[in-house]
C-alpha cells in the first residue's frame, strides 16, 4: 500500500490530466488524497494479516474518497481481503483468488466490461495474466510482474476506445483519444506490486 500510494502520488498530475480531458478533473488528486489516508491508517493500527490489511485500505478509501474512485478502489481491495485466509502470508495461488474476486466487486458495482473503456481493462488482464502466471509455476514475483505488464497494456489500449460507462461515456466519440484515468491508476498500483514483489 506505501508503494502505492507513492506511485499515486508520484503520477497524481498525470492522472488530473487524464480526468481532466474526460471526466471531473480530480482523479489524481482524489486518488493522493485517499491512499495517503490508506498509508496513515495503516501505520496508526498496523494489521496482522494480509487481508485485513486489503479490508481496511478499502474501508478507508471508501471514506475518504469522493466520486467513483473511492467506491471503486474500496470494494476492490475489501473483496480481495475477504477472498484472502486470515494468515500474515498468503500464497501466489490465493492472492490471484484475491484479484478476481476485487474484479467482480468492480464489475459488479460499475456494471462495466472490458472494451468500456473503464478500469476493467487494465485490472481483467492484470488479473488473467496473474493467474495464468502461477499455473505456469511463476511465483510471486514473476506473476506481479506479468501482471503489471498487462495492467500497463490494457490502460494504453483505452485510447482509441469510445467510452460506454461513467462520465467519459457522456462524451460519446470525443472520448476516443484519450487513454482512461481508472486504467492508468490501475497499472500505477499492479506496477506497484510487483516493484515490492
Amino acid at each position: 500500500m506505501r508503494a502505492a500510494a507513492g506511485a499515486i502520488a508520484a503520477d497524481a498530475d498525470l492522472l488530473t490530466r487524464l480526468d481532466a480531458a474526460i471526466g471531473d478533473g480530480d482523479h489524481g488528486v482524489n486518488l493522493n488524497r485517499g491512499f495517503t489516508a490508506v498509508v496513515a491508517a495503516l501505520e496508526k493500527t498496523p494489521p496482522d494479516t494480509v487481508a485485513d490489511v486489503l479490508i481496511k485500505a478499502g474501508t478507508t478509501l471508501m471514506s475518504r474518497v469522493g466520486g467513483a474512485s473511492g467506491p471503486i478502489y474500496g470494494s476492490a481491495l475489501r473483496a480481495a481481503g475477504k477472498a484472502l485466509p486470515p494468515t500474515a502470508e498468503v500464497q501466489p495461488a490465493d492472492l490471484a483468488a484475491a484479484l478476481h474476486a476485487g474484479l467482480e466487486a468492480v464489475r459488479k458495482l460499475g456494471g462495466a466490461a472490458p472494451g468500456d473503456k473503464t478500469m476493467v481493462d487494465a485490472y481483467g488482464p492484470a488479473a488473467d495474466a496473474f493467474e495464468q502466471a502461477v499455473a505456469g509455476g511463476a511465483g510471486l514475483t514473476g506473476a506481479a510482474a506479468a501482471a503489471a505488464r498487462a495492467a500497463a497494456a490494457g490502460a494504453g489500449a483505452t485510447t482509441p476506445m469510445q467510452a460506454r460507462k461513467g462520465r467519459a461515456s457522456y462524451l460519446g466519440e470525443r472520448s476516443i483519444g484519450h487513454q482512461d484515468p481508472g486504467a492508468t491508476s490501475t497499472a500505477l498500483i499492479f506496477q506497484a506490486l510487483a516493484d515490492v514483489s
